[in-house]
């Protein structure tokens, strides 16, 4: 996408996103501009290098599914693939719901891997949003990026599904990634534990300690629910965002910062 496209992008998302929060939802945060808003739009500016190699990695499963003749080559470069099997052979719409179910399932278990051990870091950079908002969903590192896009890409090419429905599932998750960032208090009411809402995903960035490590899910609830990381509580909104620990405010000290670590000389072992 060139940068005009971008530039375009962003203008209309940054429409559609002061009616729902500074309008419909009723936010009056002083002014227009916020700390990190530059860092965040430079990430808006660069993921599409990052999602276009995420992509690049993806020729070897497709690879793998031509060698064990499933498809073609040629067929891939006409852009014909439509799967294979008996999961390709039902209708578009059963896929597509398939699709959701396993793909926020996925992302469930990726998401609470990203909160643990060496995976954390890269993770960091997206949670070290102070002031979040809708811009602040695409502060992602790029091997967050990555893993994000490729962990259930591939099971959903192997498993036979349309890869033409896959990419209009994408599509609509990244959309709603994007809103559940949004600064609103929506909860949605009585659906409040049926589909993730900006509450219930601004609470996972809250630094609350109860609120420490929940809320993973990024459409349904269910699975928070299902594995005892559920938190929404009725008396309180989400408030105070970010990590305890120290991440670089600009964009490419957040590049650099979960390598850090890694060339960190360790000390002589104790005697």
């Amino acid at each position: 996408m060139d940068l005009t496209k971008k530039l375009i992008a962003l203008l209309a998302l940054g429409l559609v996103f002061y009616l729902i929060e500074r309008i419909m939802g009723a936010r009056r945060r002083p002014g227009f501009f916020r700390p990190g808003m530059l860092t965040d739009a430079a990430y808006f500016f660069t993921i599409e290098l990052f999602k276009q190699a995420s992509r690049f990695l993806l020729i070897g499963p497709f690879i793998l599914l031509v060698i064990g003749g499933v498809t073609t080559g040629e067929e891939l470069k006409a852009q014909l693939y439509q799967g294979f099997g008996p999961v390709a052979a039902q209708p578009r719409w059963l896929q597509a719901i398939e699709i959701y179910l396993l793909v926020d399932f996925i992302d469930y278990w990726l998401h609470r891997l990203f909160h643990t051990g060496a995976w954390w870091p890269f993770h960091a950079v997206h949670h070290s949003s102070e002031h979040l908002d809708w811009l602040s969903a695409v502060r992602v590192h790029p091997v967050n990026e990555a893993v994000n896009k490729l962990a259930p890409a591939v099971p959903l090419l192997f498993l036979g599904f349309d890869p033409t429905v896959t990419a209009g599932v994408a599509g609509f998750l990244t959309f709603y990634a994007i809103f559940l960032h949004a600064d609103v208090d929506w909860d949605f009411g009585p659906l409040r534990s049926v589909i993730a809402t900006p509450v219930f995903h601004r609470w996972h960035h809250s630094k609350d300690p109860q609120a420490i490590d929940k809320n993973f899910a990024g459409l349904l609830p269910l699975w928070d629910i299902l594995f005892g990381t559920y938190y929404m509580p009725r008396d309180r909104m989400p408030c105070d965002f970010g990590v305890p620990e120290k991440v670089p405010t600009g964009y490419f000290g957040q590049l650099w910062h979960p390598f850090v670590g890694w060339f960190k000389r360790k000390g002589p072992p104790a005697a």
